[in-house]
């Protein structure tokens, strides 16, 4: 589904990707997981078309997007939910949802939407509210609703569980898994990489700009390395 080739990456005179490349089959959660500052949200923001590649390949559904504005990619069904939930804090809940379906001229938005409020109750009960005055968790919800509403092909999760309390975060995994087996492929960046190791099928560790490790997800949190690093143990 997607096909990440050699790419590099800078702001300015930084190089912050260095010669990534990874693939992200249909039907699988891949997790992307390292520690603060190794490029996880830059290499989800370059997918996204929010930064572009100096150079390499990136397809979606075999075709190139790399360097494609966001709003084409968007429309291609490749969907970013960005860390720090962003929500449109002085609108409501239902118009951040209704937002989430902006580039959707299809028959479905309203069904979607009452799958949103069937998955994440607490939202139809504040679909009214302003989006400012929900929990930290409400948000991350809505903000995941809101991806969820532009029908996602491939759903690019930056940072789902951060600033959550341990049930909620329990909670939102449980929540990407239901998503996954519903059909959404997904592609998650997380930095509890317990928690992200134990839903995906595949994962991908970044250091410093580069992919260093690779392979399946029980193999990799079952590494010495990878636990060393990043399981503290």
């Amino acid at each position: 589904m997607l096909k990440v080739d050699n790419i590099n990456v800078y702001y300015g005179a930084i190089h912050a990707l260095k010669g990534v490349s990874l693939t992200v089959n249909q039907g699988e959660i891949v997790s992307l997981i390292g520690a603060n500052g190794a490029g996880k949200s830059t290499l989800l923001k370059t997918l996204s078309g929010l930064l572009k590649p100096k150079n390499g390949g990136i397809e979606f559904l075999g075709k190139s997007i790399a360097g494609q504005a966001a709003q084409s990619i968007v429309k291609q069904g490749l969907i970013h939910c960005p860390e720090g939930r962003r929500v449109f804090a002085n609108m409501s809940v239902e118009e951040n949802l209704e937002l989430g379906a902006y580039l959707r001229n299809d028959k479905d938005i309203k069904t979607d939407l009452e799958n949103v409020y069937e998955r994440f109750p607490r939202l139809l009960e504040r679909r009214k509210q302003q989006a400012g005055t929900l929990s930290g968790g409400e948000q991350q919800m809505l903000a995941i609703g809101r991806a969820l509403m532009a029908s996602p092909e491939l759903l690019l999760l930056d940072e789902p569980s951060m600033g959550l309390a341990p049930l909620l975060v329990q909670e939102i995994f449980n929540i990407i898994q239901e998503i996954n087996r519903t059909g959404t492929t997904v592609l998650l960046v997380e930095q509890n990489a317990n928690q992200a190791l134990k839903i995906a099928h595949r994962a991908y560790v970044l250091e410093t700009g580069k992919i260093v490790l690779s392979g399946n997800a029980a193999e990799l949190a079952a590494s010495e390395e990878v636990k060393k690093a990043y399981l503290g143990a």
